[in-house]
C-alpha cells in the first residue's frame, strides 16, 4: 500500500474494523473503557464548553464597543466575564489536549493497547461531566460574579451569586485531572513497548508526563482551597475573612500555588504537539532532543516556585517579591530553550506548509510575544504600573489562545486523519488558520496598548479616548469567531466526505502512524518493537522521498 506524503495523493480503502465500529449502541460508548472512545467523549464535551466560553467572550467585546457601558449592568458584566473565564479555563483549556489528544495517542505512541487503568479513565470523564454540569447549573441560575480567581473575602462573604455551586463543580472536576495524571504517569512508566527507552519517547510523551506531574501534585491544593472557601461561605469558619479572624492573602497564596502551574497544564501539551508537527513537516529530528525533553520537566518543577509574582501588590514583602521575580525569569529559560530549538529545527528544513504547520508557525510567534510580556510582568517596576490592566489580559491570551489553543487546533488538524481515517484538507482549513491568526492579533494586540495606557481590566465603562482600540479589539474578535466556526463545518463534513487518509498521510515517524487509520480496538495487530530513535527520517535513497524510518518491527 502506498502512502500519502506532503500533499501527494494515494488510493486507500477505508478499514472495515476499527474502534468506532467495534461495538454498537449508545451504551457501548457510555460504558466504554477504550481510551480512543473516551477521547471522543472528551472531544465533544470540551467543544461544548469552548462554544459557551466563546459566546461569553463575544458578549464582553460587544459591551466594550462603546465607553458608556450600555449593554449590561455592572453586576451582570461581572457575571459575564467570570463565567467566560470559568468555562474556558477549568472546563476547556485544562482538559483540552491531555483529555483528548493525550488520551488517544499516549498508548499509541508507546506501543500499548490501552492506558494503565481503563476504568479510571472512564471515571475521569464522568467526574468531568459531573463538575461541568454543576457549573452549567450555576450559569443557568445566574452565574458567578467573583472573577475566575474567587478572591476572598468577596467570594466567601459578600457575593450573592452561585459561588458554592461552581466551587463544588471545580472541586469534582479536580478529581478528573488527578485521575488522568495518575493514569498517564502509570502508562508511560509501565506500558512502553520493547525498545521504547526514555530517550526514544516522542516529545509529546515528555510534555504529557510533565503535565501529569503538575496535575497530580498541584490539583489537590486547589481542591482543598476551594473546599475551604465553601466551608467559610456555608459555615462561617474563619480561614480567609478578616472579620472572622482569617487572612485573605492566605487564599491568594494557596490559589496561585496551583493556578500558576495550571498555566503549564494548559501550555505543555501544546508544546508537545508542536514538536511532533515541526519534526514531521521539516523532515528533521528536533534539534537538541534531550534539552527539549528536560525543559518540559524544568517547566513543571520551577513552575511550582513562581506563584508569588501574582502577589507583588498584595502585602508581600519586597524581599520575597525580588525572589519571585528572579524565579519568574528562571522559569522562562526552559520555554526559551524550546522556542530556540524549534527554530533551529526549522532552519534549512524541508518545510511543508500544511494547515498543522501554519498553526505551528503561528504558535511560535504568538507564544514568544506572550512569554516576553510575561517577563515584563515579572519585573517589579513594570508590574506595579500594569497590574490588573488590560496588559495582563493580552499577555494571558497570547499564552492561552496563541499558545494552548493554537497547539490544540494544530494537533486536531494533524491527528484528525489518524483518529477518523479521513483528511480535512484544502482551502477552508488554510483560510480558518489565517483568520484565527489575523483575528487573534487584531483582538489582543490593542489590549497591550490599552493596558500600558492604564485601562483596568474587569471594567465595562472606560474613558472615551480608549474607544478606538476597543473597537479594533471587537472587530478582531468577530474575525476570530468566524475562524473558529469554520472547522466545525469542514471537520464534520470530512467525517463522511473527506479523502481516505491511509495509515500515514503525513509520512511521519512514530508508532502511532504504523497502525491503520482509524486504529483497531487494541491499537496494534501485534506487539511493536522499537528499533530507532524518534524523528528518524532516512534519505530518499534508502526509503523513498519523504518516507519515515521504520519505527518498529512486529514480533
Amino acid at each position: 500500500m502506498s502512502q500519502t506524503t506532503h500533499g501527494t495523493t494515494a488510493e486507500h480503502e477505508f478499514p472495515k474494523e476499527h474502534y468506532l465500529n467495534a461495538a454498537h449502541g449508545w451504551k457501548s460508548w457510555l460504558l466504554t473503557t477504550d481510551h480512543k472512545r473516551i477521547c471522543i467523549l472528551y472531544l465533544i464535551s470540551v467543544s461544548v464548553f469552548f462554544a459557551i466560553g466563546g459566546m461569553y467572550a463575544g458578549m464582553i467585546r460587544l459591551e466594550l464597543v462603546t465607553p458608556e457601558g450600555d449593554l449590561f449592568q455592572p453586576d451582570t458584566y461581572n457575571r459575564v466575564f467570570t463565567m467566560h473565564a470559568v468555562m474556558m479555563i477549568f472546563f476547556f483549556l485544562i482538559p483540552s489536549i491531555p483529555a483528548t489528544l493525550g488520551n488517544f495517542f499516549i498508548p499509541l505512541m508507546i506501543g500499548a493497547k490501552d492506558v494503565a487503568f481503563p476504568k479510571l479513565n472512564l471515571a475521569s470523564w464522568y467526574m468531568y461531566l459531573m463538575g461541568s454540569s454543576l457549573a452549567l447549573f450555576a450559569l443557568f441560575k445566574g452565574g458567578v460574579d467573583t472573577g475566575w480567581t474567587f478572591y476572598t473575602p468577596f467570594s466567601t462573604t459578600y457575593s450573592n451569586s452561585y459561588v458554592s455551586t461552581v466551587a463544588v463543580g471545580i472541586f469534582i472536576n479536580g478529581f478528573s485531572s488527578i485521575f488522568t495524571g495518575v493514569n498517564f504517569m502509570a502508562t508511560i512508566h509501565r506500558m512502553r513497548a520493547p525498545g521504547m527507552t526514555w530517550f526514544r519517547l516522542p516529545l509529546f510523551i515528555w510534555a504529557h508526563y510533565a503535565t501529569s506531574l503538575i496535575m497530580v501534585l498541584g490539583t489537590p491544593v486547589l481542591a482543598i482551597t476551594i473546599l475551604l472557601v465553601g466551608m467559610e461561605r456555608l459555615f462561617k469558619f474563619g480561614f480567609f475573612d478578616p472579620a472572622l479572624g482569617g487572612d485573605p492573602v492566605l487564599f491568594q497564596h494557596l490559589f496561585w500555588f496551583y493556578s500558576h502551574p495550571a498555566v503549564y497544564i494548559m501550555i505543555l501539551p501544546s508544546m508537545g504537539v508542536m514538536s511532533e508537527i515541526i519534526a514531521t513537516f521539516t523532515r528533521k529530528p528536533i534539534f537538541g532532543y534531550h534539552f527539549v525533553a528536560f525543559s518540559s520537566m524544568g517547566i513543571a518543577i520551577i513552575g511550582f516556585l513562581v506563584w508569588g509574582h501574582h502577589l507583588f501588590l498584595s502585602s508581600q514583602s519586597v524581599y520575597a517579591s525580588l525572589v519571585f521575580s528572579f524565579l519568574t525569569m528562571l522559569v522562562a529559560v526552559p520555554s526559551a530553550v524550546k522556542v530556540f530549538n524549534w527554530g533551529a529545527t526549522l532552519y534549512r528544513g524541508s518545510i511543508a506548509y500544511t494547515t498543522p504547520m501554519f498553526y505551528a508557525l503561528g504558535f511560535l510567534g504568538l507564544f514568544t510575544i506572550g512569554g516576553l510580556t510575561g517577563v515584563m510582568l515579572g519585573t517589579l517596576g513594570l508590574d506595579i504600573h500594569m497590574h490588573d490592566t488590560y496588559f495582563v489580559v493580552a499577555h494571558f491570551h497570547y499564552i492561552m489562545v496563541g499558545g494552548a489553543l493554537f497547539g490544540y487546533l494544530g494537533g486536531l488538524h494533524f491527528y484528525w486523519p489518524k483518529m477518523f481515517g479521513r483528511s480535512a484538507r484544502g482551502f477552508f482549513p488554510h483560510l480558518s488558520a489565517l483568520l484565527i491568526f489575523v483575528g487573534f492579533n487584531l483582538t489582543f494586540f490593542p489590549q497591550f496598548i490599552l493596558g500600558y495606557l492604564g485601562m483596568p481590566r474587569r471594567y465595562h465603562v472606560y474613558p472615551e479616548e480608549f474607544q478606538v482600540l476597543n473597537v479594533m479589539s471587537t472587530a478582531g474578535a468577530t474575525v476570530l469567531a468566524i475562524g473558529y466556526a469554520l472547522p466545525v463545518f469542514y471537520m464534520i463534513w470530512s467525517l463522511k466526505r473527506g479523502e481516505i487518509a491511509g495509515p500515514n498521510p503525513w509520512g511521519a515517524s512514530g508508532l502511532e502512524w504504523q497502525t491503520q487509520s482509524p486504529p483497531i480496538l487494541h491499537n496494534f495487530e501485534s506487539m511493536p518493537v522499537v528499533t530507532e530513535d524518534p524523528y528518524t527520517y532516512h534519505p530518499p535513497a534508502q526509503e523513498g522521498a519523504g518516507q519515515p524510518a521504520a519505527a518498529h518491527s512486529a514480533s
